[in-house]
């Protein structure tokens, strides 16, 4: 399940720039857990709790085939299946042992079950790093890495050393379909753009968490050369400073191009980092501002402070030390039996990666429990698609006319836990499916540890795959339920976005918070998820596993074999964004 960067309002910008994927973070689980009674939606059930036997279940889907494939992931022998690391490869070639005595049809490279993704890692190196901040009476104050500063790692330099004027650019969103410009009026050529963390009340959720991801892209347009972000008192709240010291040494990981270059939107960015109250203070001096008076504007609903240029500038120093791995995305496909269709694809992913091993702390027993195994996250999500495929292929190899009329391709990611990067190397290079993907569901964390009556598309707002899903599981006596935290942004923070950045309609689908639901996932994300106990100790009601694959075989045969693909929603805002020439659906019809 994606970290903490990726669900819920960003605390820094420079945290995107600098690592997409943040280790071992857990704060959706606080924002989810520590406050699950408040902010998790739990509907009042009309009657009874559901018992798992009264859910009907189609017999070829099994509770046994879920379990096994769960229990060989999550074994302590992986070692919590890490982005390259040997336990992530023997869990990525049983996948594609399994797809090949499935009889799928490789897709990885060369005909291979494999899609092999090259990836740098960047740590911290030796060296000065921090933010020094000279006021306009030439008087500079240092603020050091790990303790006042948080400095973004660089993919491409060794040495970071950027030293610039500063401008305040207010929450440094430009995006002309929310009818937004924080840099209008504002000359930041050359200039460290100062930002406020995240985005202003009121604007619509979703829509905002793109816009907050892409503040570095803004930035690098507008031809800055370095980003602070600060902190709002509504980003305090949900993060606070020490928090984010936590993670000062978390490696930063990005994908690399077939030519060897590293895959970047924002290398025009040569600085980057977040920064403490007192730091953050020192930008403001001499200015007719204060922070803390732009903190009290950002406070009132509906208002964006305005930008203005600062009387200070900073160098932002720091080191970088890079290497490369690599690390398997595995592929597989049956072809369409219609030759007007074949050539459409319908993706079914999930990842497979994990967290790893914990290292060891101070004063902790030898024999403490490190490994984190990942059992629904996302083991079970990577059993669910291994049963869908088993029954589609069957279905298909026992009746010709049963065969899906789109191509179905399986994507079992890797690196989702590091930045949904298996899944963004995929939905860039495509073209190795053979044809054009038209639609995607993506399976992560399914919670089986109650008898669920209703499952959540997140994104289904956006596209007709939300009618299709709503209508595919009601033969189950499962219903289509809308996002219980809309504020946690969870459409735009998933492997599925990624295909939404292609402009695929996609959702990321999972067990709903009715019959008892709500209380187990408030449950999971405060006390299991991302922790070691996320294991075979758990409860876990494999019956459901089964009802859930049945479930997800429904809804990717809906995409398959419906005449028309799923389409964007006429005038959504993530169908303007990234496929604005698509014909587009009327919602509600």
């Amino acid at each position: 399940m994606p970290r903490l960067s990726r669900l819920i309002p960003l605390t820094a910008v420079a945290l995107v720039l600098s690592a997409p994927a943040v280790a071992h973070e857990a704060d959706w689980a606080e924002a989810m857990g520590a406050g699950a009674e408040q902010k998790v939606a739990k509907p009042a059930p009309a009657a009874p709790l559901r018992t798992e036997e009264q859910m009907p279940l189609d017999p070829r889907f099994s509770a046994d085939r879920v379990r096994a494939d769960v229990t060989f992931f999550a074994d302590d022998l992986l070692g919590g299946r890490d982005t390259g690391s040997t336990g992530h490869e023997i869990a990525s070639a049983y996948v594609a042992a399994r797809f090949a005595s499935l009889g799928l049809t490789p897709m990885g490279d060369k005909g291979g079950w494999l899609q092999r993704v090259t990836l740098q890692k960047t740590v911290r190196g030796q060296g000065d790093s921090g933010v020094a901040i000279t006021g306009p009476d030439g008087k500079a104050q240092v603020f050091a890495q790990g303790k006042d500063a948080l400095v973004g790692l660089s993919a491409l330099d060794a040495t970071t050393d950027v030293s610039a004027p500063l401008v305040f650019v207010g929450y440094g969103i430009d995006n002309a379909l929310l009818g937004i410009d924080d840099y209008a009026g504002l000359d930041v050529k050359g200039k460290i753009v100062v930002m406020l963390a995240g985005f202003p009340a009121g604007l619509p959720s979703e829509e905002a968490a793109h816009a907050s991801a892409t503040k570095g892209e803004a930035a690098a347009r507008h031809g800055a050369v370095g980003i602070l972000t600060i902190a709002t008192n509504a980003s305090l709240k949900v993060r606070p400073w020490e928090r984010s010291l936590q993670y000062a040494g978390t490696p930063r990981i990005d994908w690399v191009e077939t030519d060897g270059t590293v895959h970047l939107k924002t290398a025009a960015i040569r600085g980057s980092a977040s920064l403490s109250d007192s730091a953050a203070a020192a930008l403001f001096a001499g200015s007719s501002k204060t922070l803390a008076k732009i903190r009290a504007e950002a406070d009132k609903a509906g208002f964006r402070p305005k930008g203005f240029a600062l009387k200070a500038s900073a160098r932002i120093t720091g080191a970088s030390v890079q290497s490369r791995i690599t690390s398997p995305n595995v592929v597989a496909m049956i072809p369409g039996s219609d030759p007007a269709l074949k050539d459409q694809f319908v993706v079914l992913s999930g990842h497979i990666d994990h967290l790893g091993t914990d290292a060891p702390k101070a004063g902790e027993a030898a024999d403490k429990d490190r490994i984190n195994n990942g059992a629904l996250d996302n083991a079970a999500g990577t059993a669910t698609l291994l049963e869908v495929a088993r029954v589609m292929t069957e279905e298909a190899k026992a009746d010709k006319t049963k065969a899906p009329r789109r191509s179905v391709v399986f994507l079992v990611s890797t690196g989702e836990e590091k930045g949904l990067i298996g899944a963004d190397y995929f939905a860039h290079h495509q073209g190795a499916a053979g044809g054009k993907i038209v639609g995607n569901v993506d399976l992560d964390m399914p919670l089986l540890l109650y008898p669920f009556t209703d499952v959540i598309a997140f994104g289904s707002d956006h596209s007709t795959l939300g009618r299709m899903t709503a209508d595919a599981v009601k033969a189950m006596g499962v219903s289509l339920s809308p996002d219980p935290m809309p504020a946690e942004n969870i459409f735009t923070r998933s492997d599925h976005y990624q295909f939404v950045k292609q402009g695929i309609p996609a959702v990321f689908l999972a067990t709903g918070f009715a019959n008892g639901g709500g209380e187990k996932w408030g449950d999971f994300l405060k006390n299991t998820y991302h922790k070691p106990n996320d294991d075979l100790s758990q409860p876990i009601n494999w019956r459901a596993g089964a009802r859930f694959a049945e479930a997800n075989w429904r809804i990717t045969s809906a995409m398959a074999n419906s005449t028309v693909p799923p389409q964007w929603y006429k005038g959504d805002f993530f169908g303007q964004t990234f496929a604005p020439k698509a014909e587009g659906a009327e919602k509600g019809k």
